[in-house]
């Protein structure tokens, strides 16, 4: 669920594929669940709907569990925005919570990573046959860092591309903490690109004519019964505006992080259960389920986030995996959990010995060999620079501190903007790219990275 263009539309990286999506409806493979257009689930959208006499529907950018997100031409300032429809059951935590993130206090005013927060434009709500859905109107982006990947071969982010990526999600998550909010559900998926500085010269036509015109199927139930009034007659694939990951300069990523519907401030709420995908999911979440989660969850899915910029694999291997394979992947890297942990996991004897050594059957990788396997070794396969010693190990410096096992004993998102890695790598890449920026005669390019120096 985020603003991010990380669909397949006619010019994604993926082809349209047909099939049965549900017991009710036949369907296009890369769309919204169409059962859940019923009281309470999603707006029924088409191409052309204007909202608030303003917002004209150009194309579907993506969807969610608790939203659908629309590229729309805004009449009246003649851009284009997103709009985000939630569903009728859906809450207004994350519109709050931008708005807390975007009203902070003096002293954050000139934070870098407030740039990385979208900005609500408007708000208002659509009262429709599934209910009342809660609408707010933000900046689109081009595509999450996630879609960049996936829309690749190489999975692979140029090296002074991913210092300057890294370095911006520091900046945002550091802010997020800075203003009392933890962000929740912090992976690449919600970590969004912007789009070019002279998107918005493109007419709705010259749109289509760039990046396709919307890729449609009709809405047909299974018993051929006529549709209802609370179910769109089209089926309307989410639009492509990205590229290859390889193929994005440094100058070319500027990073917006997403998606705050799990977000929460741990001074007025108890966050016990992660909602992070498995292989991000800090382990507190699942040894100590009676704790309640705060900032230093989000360094644990922050370090995981940003080995997956770095390298082509993620750090704890997420294929077909259990909750007990992410535990053993956790341990071979990171070595024994905290003694009260290791007793209350039952199945650690199906990967270790008491005493915590490998069972002899088990492919066992430590940091060098994750970063060889993971990092440099497509890096020299795909043609693209690889990290030298002293940087890997400034990397993995700063990682490990971020994995302690134990919350408190992980960094904070202050401590690591002063890692050697972020201060002598990340953040003079992201310097370089504001000062690129800078120079362009675009102010809307240029105020996405004003006040770049904290």
């Amino acid at each position: 669920m985020t603003f991010g263009l990380r669909g397949n539309g006619n010019k994604g990286p993926f082809p349209t594929i047909l099939k049965k999506q549900s017991p009710g409806y036949h369907g296009t493979y890369g769309v919204e669940r169409l059962e859940k257009y019923q009281p309470g689930g999603y707006h029924p959208i088409s191409i052309g709907d204007v909202f608030q006499e303003r917002y004209r529907v150009v194309h579907k950018l993506c969807y969610g569990t608790y939203s659908t997100t629309w590229l729309c031409r805004d009449e009246k300032s003649d851009m284009y925005v997103a709009v985000k429809v939630g569903t009728g059951d859906s809450n207004h935590q994350e519109a709050a919570v931008l708005d807390l993130l975007n009203n902070t206090p003096p002293s954050l005013s000139k934070h870098p990573g407030r740039r990385m927060i979208p900005l609500i434009q408007d708000r208002f709500v659509l009262h429709g046959p599934n209910g009342t859905h809660p609408c707010y109107v933000t900046t689109p982006a081009r595509c999450s860092v996630s879609g960049s990947k996936d829309g690749s071969y190489k999975r692979l982010f140029q090296a002074d591309t991913a210092r300057s990526l890294v370095a911006q999600l520091v900046l945002a998550v550091e802010y997020t903490h800075a203003a009392g909010v933890v962000h929740g559900d912090l992976h690449l998926g919600n970590a969004l690109l912007r789009l070019p500085a002279d998107f918005d010269r493109l007419s709705i036509e010259e749109l289509y004519q760039r990046y396709g015109t919307p890729t449609t199927e009709p809405v047909v139930r299974l018993d051929n019964r006529p549709l209802q009034a609370n179910v769109p007659p089209t089926a309307i694939l989410p639009m492509w505006l990205g590229k290859p990951c390889e193929e994005f300069s440094a100058s070319e990523v500027q990073l917006l992080l997403t998606d705050f519907g799990e977000a929460y401030s741990p001074s007025t709420e108890n966050r016990r259960e992660s909602r992070t995908p498995l292989a991000f999911a800090p382990p507190e979440a699942r040894f100590e389920p009676e704790r309640n989660l705060s900032f230093s969850s989000d360094i644990w899915t922050l370090a995981c986030a940003i080995w997956l910029i770095l390298g082509q694999r993620p750090l704890f291997e997420d294929i077909l995996a259990t909750q007990d394979d992410i535990t053993a992947e956790q341990v071979d890297v990171l070595g024994k959990l905290p003694l009260e942990w290791w007793e209350k996991w039952n199945e650690k004897h199906e990967y270790f010995s008491e005493e915590g050594e490998p069972n002899q059957d088990r492919d066992v990788r430590f940091w060098d060999n994750r970063f060889e396997a993971h990092i440099q070794r497509p890096r020299r396969k795909a043609g693209i620079t690889e990290f030298d010693r002293e940087e890997k190990i400034a990397v993995i410096d700063m990682l490990r501190s971020m994995l302690s096992f134990k919350p408190e004993a992980r960094l904070t998102a202050q401590d690591v903007l002063q890692c050697s890695w972020m201060v002598n790598w990340a953040l003079p890449e992201y310097e370089k790219m504001c000062l690129v920026v800078l120079t362009e005669p675009n102010p809307n390019a240029r105020s996405a990275v004003q006040g770049v120096y904290y």
